[in-house]
């Protein structure tokens, strides 16, 4: 899993923006003004995406995969982080796993927010 190919998937996703925090050094995909997702490193310095996952399937992929831990400075229930060199998690896996979090978080926005996301696809 190499950083353009999971930033390239991120921007396919309706709605998706993308930034720079320079603080923590991390590339953040966002929708609705909320992260969804972020690449960045860790404590040793290995790259990790961190995602937004439901607590009873985050804890079932820690215990499966080797490569995937709590989520990286964030909360432990709701995020997971994948080491990004590891070989151990199959890229299809990790495309489900960033549309499962992209919809946990497209369904946490107002209705307001989530027409506004529905009518800039409509306009592109």
């Amino acid at each position: 899993m190499d950083k353009e190919s999971i930033h390239a998937y991120c921007l396919k996703l309706r709605g998706t923006t993308h930034d720079y925090k320079l603080e923590w050094e991390a590339d953040r995909y966002q929708i609705g003004g909320k992260m969804y997702a972020m690449i960045g490193g860790n404590a040793t310095g290995k790259p990790v995406l961190t995602l937004k996952c439901e607590p009873q399937r985050a804890e079932e992929l820690r215990e499966a995969y080797e490569s995937i831990i709590p989520g990286y400075y964030m909360n432990k229930t709701h995020w997971n982080s994948i080491y990004m060199d590891s070989e151990d998690v199959p890229l299809d896996l990790v495309e489900k796993l960033i549309e499962h979090s992209y919809d946990l978080v497209f369904g946490k926005l107002t209705k307001k927010a989530q027409q506004e996301v529905l009518l800039l696809e409509e306009t592109m």
